[in-house]
């Protein structure tokens, strides 16, 4: 479902940079519909400085970051990302999250971040419902659902672009239930996300194509002997469990992955996915 919104037509002309960071490409395909409507946009992928030392300090006048959920929370890269990120010549931030479910309390979360770091927080902040992807905790949609649900995420994202376009300042929202769910479960996962590697397993019905060590943005895989061995910087975007040929990746928690499906947005390509790291 197309928009309307011609690029580059939008009302407050800036020089726009839109930080984003996927799995599984929901976030990277919002961050192209934005970038796209608003004109003069760069997009650069949060992994590609996750090693880089210092402050970042992004050379334009409005600046957004792009991201999925996870435990209502953002990815552990994107917290540390938001810490390093310096606004003080930032005219209008903002910032979207993608979610299968619940998740603004991510959206209170990034504003928190910057509030502390930078005495100034998001003047716009947006979430967009769009197909889960975390298979222990639920299937993948049926293809037909899927696309419209991406429809409806489509045409979200051309009115989210077209406020951000505008200048409108837009609060998170009030989110008491994910607040909670934050509160109770997103500490555990970000003290354990980087050792999460040892939670996937491997079949025999790995080829050893090493997708999986190519997909990942955190690079936290290396072929060994033909087979994926996971080290201790994991993000949990499950890239690689969803990019496998053969699905002989599973990540043991929960209800587990075996035969629960797979979903990568049907723009995500793996040479989108090698170019986060910026290699």
């Amino acid at each position: 479902m197309e928009s309307g919104i011609e690029p580059g037509s939008l009302e407050v002309a800036m020089k726009t940079v839109i930080y984003y960071f996927t799995g599984t490409g929901n976030s990277l395909a919002a961050a192209r519909k934005i970038g796209g409507a608003l004109g003069d946009t760069d997009l650069v992928p949060i992994a590609s400085l996750a090693n880089t030392p210092g402050a970042i300090t992004p050379a334009a006048e409005r600046v957004g970051i792009v991201c999925p959920v996870y435990d209502c929370g953002v990815p552990v890269m994107v917290a540390r990302f938001a810490e390093r990120l310096d606004l003080s010549g930032a005219k209008y931030t903002f910032a979207v999250v993608t979610m299968g479910g619940m998740g603004v309390s991510a959206l209170h979360q990034l504003d928190g971040i910057l509030r502390e770091r930078q005495g100034r927080g998001l003047d716009a902040a947006f979430a967009v419902s769009m197909p889960g992807n975390f298979p222990p905790l639920m299937r993948s949609v049926p293809a037909e659902k899927c696309g419209r649900t991406l429809g409806r995420a489509d045409s979200r994202l051309g009115e989210i672009a077209e406020a951000i376009g505008s200048g409108r300042s837009v609060s998170p929202g009030f989110a008491p239930i994910s607040g909670l769910v934050k509160a109770l479960s997103y500490g555990s996962l970000a003290k354990a996300a980087h050792d999460a590697g040892k939670l996937f397993s491997v079949s025999d019905a790995c080829t050893g194509c090493g997708t999986c060590a190519r997909v990942c943005p955190a690079g936290n895989i290396e072929m060994v002997d033909g087979r994926p061995a996971w080290g201790r910087h994991c993000e949990i975007c499950c890239a690689c469990l969803h990019f496998c040929p053969t699905e002989a990746i599973q990540l043991n928690v929960m209800l587990g992955t075996e035969g629960r499906g797979r979903y990568r947005h049907p723009d995500l390509t793996v040479a989108d996915m090698e170019a986060q790291r910026g290699e």
